[in-house]
């Protein structure tokens, strides 16, 4: 199998999945996206004999584009850009995940930082402020007095970027201290952990503890539930629990998988070149 690796900063997932894909023998194009330029028609030079391309753009503007100029070639590529564009985008994700029928957490968004204040208000405190693009808990604010969400709204506002003048405001979920990652391909979970921290950003790229967790039943049939409304992939689920139940708060992309292959038994990117191999056809792989 040739397969091409779409990338603006070789991190240690992508050290891991370099590493699984040579080890079997496959061909592997690695693809720096900021010395590329995208025609219209033509593929770059790069994407020539291609059997397979992987997105794993650290931009998400990059990824969105990327994608979209793939399967404008014709180049099979994953993700997809039907789902980076829906998973890139907070407000998209929530309404797929709402649209599919996917438990998640209450969400309004707001276009001026009066009608913010009008969500914020109706959610009471506290509530949850995030940017539609980003990740890592970047920007992201747990808003516990009205004084405090006027500061917020008013350097929002002032930021410059239309981004930062979508307003998207979401319940706070009084979780356990922890929150659960799950690495899914095309809706079945390959393994999961969960990530402790004492803040209530549970990222473990704020470092967050981790170990791993095994899924039940219901979190499995969310995890399906979740991949599916979002178009399917290589995706990281982010469930929470609560009284009632698990509910998702977010499907990720681009997910980084170091952490969850440090935390759990299953070797995490040897399942997802399993994966990857059932994209082409078999006398490729072979």
């Amino acid at each position: 199998m040739q397969i091409g690796i779409l990338y603006s900063r070789i991190r240690r997932d992508e050290k891991l999945l370099l590493a699984e894909l040579r080890e079997r023998g496959h061909e592997v194009t690695k693809i720096d996206v900021r010395k590329q330029t995208f025609d219209l028609t033509e593929p770059p030079e790069a994407f020539e004999g291609l059997d397979l391309v992987v997105d794993r753009c650290l931009a998400t503007s990059r990824s969105l584009y990327a994608t979209q100029f793939c399967e404008a070639y014709g180049v099979p590529v994953v993700n997809s850009h039907e789902t980076a564009e829906v998973c890139s985008d907070k407000a998209k994700n929530s309404l797929a995940l709402a649209g599919a029928g996917v438990p998640t957490p209450e969400t309004k968004v707001a276009f001026t930082t009066d009608s913010a204040m009008e969500a914020i208000e109706s959610f009471g405190y506290p509530c949850v402020l995030k940017p539609v693009v980003g990740s890592w808990g970047r920007l992201m604010a747990k808003i516990d007095s009205r004084s405090a969400a006027e500061a917020i709204l008013e350097h929002k506002a002032t930021l410059g970027h239309y981004e930062h003048k979508v307003f998207y405001v979401q319940e706070f979920v009084d979780k356990p201290e922890r929150d659960i990652r799950v690495v899914a391909l095309d809706g079945k979970p390959v393994a999961a952990m969960v990530r402790h921290s004492d803040h209530w950003l549970t990222n473990a790229a704020k470092g967050a503890k981790t170990e791993e967790f095994e899924l039940d039943a219901e979190a499995k049939s969310l995890v399906e539930n979740a991949s599916d409304a979002v178009g399917g992939g290589l995706l990281g689920v982010d469930l929470m629990e609560t009284e009632s139940g698990y509910t998702v708060h977010e499907v990720n992309h681009t997910v980084e998988f170091k952490a969850l292959n440090e935390a759990v038994e299953t070797d995490v990117p040897a399942a997802v070149v399993d994966w990857l191999e059932t994209k082409v056809p078999a006398e490729v792989v072979a």
